[in-house]
Order: C-alpha cells, then sequence, then structure tokens
C-alpha cells in the first residue's frame, strides 16, 4: 500500500541527498573525497570530557533513566557558563532547559507551540530546521533578509502589517549557519524592542557562540533588557567542545516557552543519557583551554581555505565566525546553480561542499564550504579547485552538454 503522509508531503526532496550519494560512490570506487560537506568536527572530545563519561558510567546507578530536564547539576552548570560569557542570571529550575542538542530542542519547541496555519518569520538561507521545524508541526513559513541591518527590520514590519494571521515568533541565529554572519547588541535591542511590542516570541539559535575569529565574542539576544519576556535561545555543546555525537545542547530564556518544551518533551524523551549530561557539566564547569584550542584550529583552517581558494582564482569572504565559509558561485559557473556546481566540484576536483539552495531559495548562488579536515587536507583541496578552475572550460562543457539533455527529455 502507497501512502502519502500529510507532513512528509510537506518536506522537498533533501538536496544533500544528491552530492552525498555521488560522494558514497566515489568512496566506494577508490576515489580520494575530500569532504567539507556536513559540518561534523573532526577532531575528538577533550580527554578529561571523556574520562568523566567513562567514570560517570561504571556507576550502575546512572544507567537508570534521566529526567528530560536535565540532571540539576548540568542545568547549574549552564546558567554559570551564561554568567560568566553573557553576564546573564538565570534561574536553573524555570529558565534552564537541557535538550538532545539544539536541532531536537528547536523542533521540539515548534511542536509545542505551532497549531496548523500558525505562521512563524524565518530568515533565508537558513539551517533547514528553522523552517522545516514549523512546517512539520503543520505551521507556515514567512522568509525574511538574514543579514543583521535595516533591510531586515523593515522586513520585520512588512512582514507583521501583511501577514494574517500574525506570525508567532520569529528565529534568529547568529553567528549564522550557512552565511557565518555576526549580530551585535544594537541589533537585538531593536529586534526585542520590536517583538515585545508586537507580542512576538523570538528563538535565537547560538550554537556557534565560541567560534568566533575576531576578537569579539558573540553576545546573547539575553543580555538585552527585556529579553526574556519574549525570547528563548538555544546553545550547543557540539562545536564547542566537539561533542556533535554526543547530542547536549540547552534552552535558556523565556519561562513559558522553557514550560511548553519541558512539557512537551516529557512525553518523547527521559532524557540524554546521565553519564553524558555529568560529562557535560564537567565541559562546562572545568578548564576551558580545550576551547580556546578549537577555535584557533578553526581560524587556522579558515585562514588556510580563504588564502588558498585566492589564489586559486575563487574569491570568498572570509568568514568572521562558525565552522563554515559561505561562498558565491565563481561567475563562470554561476548558470549551473548550486546543486550541478556541487555536484561538479566533487566530480572534477574530488571536493564536496553543500549546495547552497539546500538553506533555502536564498542559497541559490552559493555553496557552504565547511572547515572539517586538516590545513594540509584543507590545501590539497585548494590545489584541486585550482586545477579544476584552470579547466573550467573543459569542465563546463560535458555538464551544460547533461543539462541540455536533461531539459529536453
Amino acid at each position: 500500500m502507497e501512502t502519502e503522509f500529510h507532513r512528509i508531503k510537506r518536506l522537498p526532496p533533501y538536496v544533500f541527498a544528491e552530492v552525498n550519494a555521488m560522494k558514497a560512490r566515489a568512496r566506494a570506487a577508490g576515489e580520494d573525497i575530500i569532504d567539507l560537506g556536513m559540518g561534523n568536527p573532526d577532531q575528538p572530545t577533550p580527554a578529561h570530557i571523556v574520562d568523566k563519561l567513562v567514570e560517570a558510567a561504571r556507576n550502575p546507578r546512572t544507567h537508570r533513566y534521566s529526567t528530560s530536564r536535565g540532571i540539576p547539576g548540568l542545568r547549574k552548570a549552564f546558567a554559570a557558563y551564561y554568567a560568566r560569557r553573557f553576564g546573564v542570571e538565570l534561574d536553573p529550575e524555570t529558565e534552564c532547559i537541557v535538550t538532545l542538542g539544539s536541532k531536537e530542542g528547536l523542533a521540539n519547541l515548534a511542536q509545542a507551540i505551532t497549531s496548523p496555519g500558525d505562521m512563524l518569520l524565518v530568515p533565508s538561507p537558513s539551517y533547514p530546521i528553522h523552517p522545516y521545524g514549523f512546517i512539520i508541526a503543520g505551521g507556515s513559513v514567512r522568509h525574511v533578509p538574514v543579514v543583521p541591518d535595516r533591510d531586515f527590520l523593515a522586513a520585520l514590519e512588512r512582514a507583521v502589517a501583511h501577514t494574517v494571521p500574525k506570525p508567532v515568533a520569529l528565529v534568529l541565529n547568529y553567528p549564522s549557519n550557512p552565511t557565518a554572519l555576526v549580530a551585535d547588541l544594537d541589533f537585538y535591542g531593536e529586534v526585542v524592542d520590536f517583538c515585545r511590542h508586537h507580542g512576538i516570541y523570538i528563538l535565537s539559535d547560538l550554537a556557534y557562540a565560541e567560534l568566533y575569529f575576531d576578537g569579539r565574542p558573540p553576545p546573547s539576544i539575553l543580555q538585552i533588557p527585556g529579553a526574556r519576556e519574549v525570547a528563548l535561545e538555544f546553545t550547543s555543546m557540539s562545536k564547542t567542545y566537539n561533542m556533535p555525537g554526543w547530542r547536549i545542547g540547552f534552552a535558556a530564556g523565556n519561562r513559558t516557552l522553557i514550560g511548553a518544551l519541558a512539557r512537551i518533551k516529557s512525553y518523547l524523551d527521559y532524557g540524554a543519557f546521565t553519564p553524558i549530561q555529568v560529562a557535560a557539566a564537567a565541559a562546562l564547569n572545568g578548564p576551558q583551554d580545550c576551547v580556546a584550542e578549537i577555535r584557533q584550529r578553526y581560524k587556522d583552517r579558515r585562514d588556510v581555505l580563504i588564502e588558498g581558494l585566492a589564489a586559486a582564482g575563487w574569491q570568498v569572504p572570509s568568514p568572521p565566525a562558525t565552522m563554515f565559509a559561505w561562498a558565491p558561485i565563481p561567475p563562470v559557473f554561476a548558470h549551473l546553480g548550486s546543486l550541478e556546481f556541487a555536484k561538479l566540484l566533487l566530480r572534477e576536483a574530488r571536493v564536496a561542499v553543500s549546495p547552497g539552495i539546500g538553506f533555502g531559495e536564498h542559497g541559490e548562488g552559493f555553496v557552504r564550504i565547511a572547515l572539517v579536515e586538516n590545513r594540509q587536507r584543507i590545501r590539497q583541496a585548494a590545489r584541486s579547485v585550482k586545477a579544476f578552475l584552470a579547466a573550467a572550460d573543459r569542465a563546463t562543457e560535458p555538464a551544460e552538454s547533461r543539462r541540455a539533455v536533461s531539459e529536453v527529455g
């Protein structure tokens, strides 16, 4: 029996799947693919965090169900992090909750607060869960610009004036995945004032707060006076401590939204494995040298990538934060679109990147490059790209022929 399920029908084909399938076939054929696609940290979790996990796992009492809100010690550690990093005092009982990564937290909150037909405001391009978490929940999305400037604020005015029903919430993500843009407190202040005035919740994704390269740590929206009246902020251990597979994140801020998330999570999970939570608390409370080392590693990789691509003839803006570069497609390939260009780059240069169209329609014309290989491999990738660009005429002719045949068919 073939059935088309309503929520599945609302999801477009996963455009990254084509590149991933090509990558898998190439590797199965023995080809050396430099994978700069998925933002999956390649370095190990710091040893002291792993040691704490092992220690806690040896205690049989930790093998039982945990709690969906997160163990008290971890919520207290997270509140302490916000106090020292942002100067924001949080109540661990009512203003903090542990999530299975920031992605799961946002998706579950979407289920909690979204009714069919509700309108959400989401920047484009954006990380896919930002719009599709709400679409899966039955809501609709109106896109606003991603650049945190006057045009963004003007777009909010238009959205409220011309959207029926009034938007329920606004999603923010700075430092941004995929664009690496960073917002400042002045911008946050204006957004908070606007959303408080119009009764719109703000959902801020701060997963890349500790990956910054220009000496200015990205701020939290909760630093704005009155923000907690409307704002909830998600963060993650994945990138800060090289803990992506551990699936530990947090939400902090507005008590009503924390309560809604806690209630729906109580039906869906018993929380992360307790030893993982114990280790996460050790990460937050322990020495932070590892965070600075991780940040420096990504900065070094960024510099190698941007310099190498420039030498290859591909001018890519240097990202001020995150583990990504948001690269405009070279003009000679612009007509192909981001998906075909990504496939071409994989086939000809053996370098995998993420097509910008996968981050929304306004991502077209770009590819996202992740800093998830060491500097030597990134140099190798830049050399391969240089050879590929030098042979642009030879490389584009087969792709254009295939595209023409596809269009005729």
